[in-house]
């Protein structure tokens, strides 16, 4: 007879938060970047001609550009790349951040189009 496998609750713990930060932080966040994006902007595939998907090096178990084609981006080219590595002392540092560039057909002026920053990250918005 084999002999019960141990459970240990804090090691589970500890490898669900892991895991969590990092694919299922990326993939969540990215989601909601999106959903919020497309929301605010009223934005069709059809309309995003390219979008440029960032994320801090703390954040490499998912592409965010996923998200996009789980949103219908499928015909969209899209890239992914790393942000610098912003040390933690510098005001603007900000761990655990996706950011997109889009790239959109539109006949709006630009002033008319909405930016998103989720979950404190307005303070990468540097204004003079």
């Amino acid at each position: 007879m084999a002999r019960p496998k141990e459970f240990d609750l804090e090691r589970a713990l500890h490898r669900a938060i892991s895991a969590f930060s990092q694919k299922g932080f990326a993939a969540t966040s990215t989601d909601e970047l999106m959903r919020v994006l497309i929301h605010l902007n009223d934005l069709e595939p059809e309309d995003v001609v390219s979008a440029i998907f960032t994320t801090t090096p703390d954040l490499t178990a998912e592409f965010p550009a996923a998200a996009a084609r789980r949103f219908g981006w499928g015909d969209v080219p899209l890239m992914c790349g790393h942000e610098m590595a912003v040390p933690a002392s510098n005001p603007r540092s900000l761990p655990r951040c996706i950011r997109v560039l889009l790239l959109v057909n539109t006949d709006r002026p630009s002033s008319a189009m909405r930016f998103v920053y989720l979950r404190g990250a307005e303070k990468l918005r540097v204004t003079a």
